[in-house]
């Protein structure tokens, strides 16, 4: 049951990705997994609990993922992975958020809680990396953290218009100096 699972959320993620959540049609979502809507819907209930189990085990990764290793170093994998296969790696469900959150209140309020989970671990990651004497002391921990999740939001975005570049490692190395 949950390999059958991973693999709708797998299916699911490339089809919301590549047509949004409007155009990620249930025929598609078929097509997509393989698998009846009955089979799908049997996991999720719906459309909207699937994209909604999608972002919570992105955001749970994410959460992980900052709470071991710093964020610019996230941000560095996330240019590598849009710069392999077909040039956007797994970028694709974090425009979809980013849609849904400009456009829908409903969605946002319920990505709070997700947001509030990742703002913590890149917090404790910054305190950690303060005590070790590796971040600067002068900036309020919570406004570095916020700082590091504005710059992601811009290097999504930036990433849905233009591939991965030299010049956006250069502002990652910027980043980095500036939080020394």
């Amino acid at each position: 049951m949950a390999a059958r699972r991973e693999r709708i959320l797998d299916a699911a993620w490339a089809c919301f990705g590549r047509y949004g959540y409007a155009g990620a049609t249930v025929r598609r979502l078929e097509q997509a997994t393989g698998m009846s809507r009955g089979a799908i819907f049997h996991h999720f209930g719906d459309k909207e609990m699937l994209f909604l189990a999608l972002v919570d085990r992105e955001a749970r990764r994410i959460a992980v993922m900052a709470g071991r290793r710093d964020a610019v170093g996230l941000m560095r994998e996330m240019l590598a992975d849009a710069g392999a296969g077909d040039g956007h790696g797994g970028l694709e469900l974090w425009w979809e958020i980013s849609h849904r959150l400009r456009t829908e209140d409903g969605f946002r309020t319920a990505w709070a809680t997700h947001a509030e989970a990742v703002t913590g671990a890149i917090t404790r990651r910054l305190e950690h990396q303060r005590g070790a004497g590796r971040v600067r002391s002068d900036v309020p921990v919570r406004a570095l953290a916020l700082y590091l999740q504005l710059i992601c939001e811009g290097l999504v975005s930036q990433l849905a218009d233009v591939p991965a570049s030299d010049e956006l490692h250069a502002v990652l190395d910027f980043v980095t100096d500036s939080l020394r």
